[in-house]
């Protein structure tokens, strides 16, 4: 679930310095944790905030510059990365619940036992970040001409 989170947030080559962050500061904070069954809650709160401290800490240190591959000609390729952008532009309500669900494969339940959100509250927004995520990857149509 942690790297689901980190994942969501960073590229996935980042993801695993993120996810070796977030077991240092839940083994600092440790003591901070006011009863067991908060774990998955908690230990996703530390995940998104370390994600989110990583992409700060990228942004000020580099400028984005994007250079091609070498030939970028499977569809399949460019598919996954325009799916796994999108997914990453989603609100933060269903960015995680949706990597979890479409990168990860976790069922309903395993999110809902990992997040802390009730199944209700994932279900909803898997519902809704698979209706944004549809309009967002959709092809616009192609003008006829008359």
């Amino acid at each position: 679930m942690v790297y689901s989170v980190a994942a969501s947030r960073v590229s996935v080559d980042d993801a695993a310095d993120v996810v070796q962050e977030v077991f240092l500061r839940a083994l600092r904070k440790l003591k901070a944790l006011r009863s067991a069954p908060a774990f998955a809650g908690w230990i996703s709160a530390i995940a998104r905030n370390a994600a989110r401290d990583f992409e700060r800490q990228e942004r000020s240190r580099l400028e984005v510059v994007h250079e091609p591959t070498k030939r970028e000609t499977q569809h399949h390729e460019m598919d996954a990365r325009a799916a796994l952008g999108a997914i990453r532009a989603l609100p933060a309500a269903y960015r995680d619940t949706m990597t979890m669900r479409l990168v990860h494969g976790m069922t309903g339940p395993e999110i809902a036992s990992r997040t802390g959100l009730s199944a209700a509250s994932v279900r909803v927004n898997l519902h809704r970040g698979m209706k944004l995520l549809r309009q967002r990857l959709a092809r616009p149509a192609r003008k006829k001409r008359a």
